[in-house]
């Protein structure tokens, strides 16, 4: 009689898919998983804006709202060891520019709050950074839109794990 071991290997890959140990689990992140990611963000035209590299795993709940939508629905669905590319229009990042964002505001109005305002400075108003775009004897152009807003947002995304799976 001839035995195969075929079937016997694929019991133990099957086993290894399913393991919490050191082989990569088989499931995917869903909604409300704990995840840790490495990611690298890029403009079009190439320019990193940012990335976890050389810092600490970025670490959220997905489907949570505590990241953009576009980076929180790629997540969903990959397994841990898992990388992908993934380019996010504006809507789903940080909104499309908005001209209503950019105001004037009386350059007195700064000064008696002991800012000498310069065109290019970044401000904090509420708690958001703002950017001045101009300054001339009355008044400071600031632009209140976020730094990417407008913009389509690339992202290489690696899964490092779903955490307690």
């Amino acid at each position: 009689m001839k035995y195969s071991i075929f079937p016997v290997f694929l019991i133990i890959l099957v086993a290894g898919c399913t393991s919490t140990g050191n082989v990569v689990s088989m499931e995917s992140v869903k909604s409300s998983d704990n995840v840790s990611v490495d990611y690298w963000g890029t403009l079009d035209n190439g320019t990193l804006f940012d990335t976890s590299e050389g810092r600490a795993p970025l670490e959220f709940t997905a489907g949570a709202g505590q990241m953009i939508k576009g980076f929180d629905d790629a997540v969903i669905g990959m397994k841990a060891g898992e990388q992908k590319q993934v380019r996010i229009e504006p809507e789903e990042a940080y909104g499309p520019y908005d001209t209503r964002a950019v105001i004037e505001v009386p350059i007195e109005q700064l000064q008696q709050a002991g800012i000498e305002p310069e065109k290019g400075q970044t401000l904090y108003m509420r708690g958001q950074p703002v950017k001045i775009l101009d300054v001339n004897e009355q008044n400071v152009t600031i632009d209140a839109n976020h730094q990417l807003a407008g913009k389509a947002l690339n992202f290489r995304i690696k899964l490092l794990q779903i955490n307690g799976k």
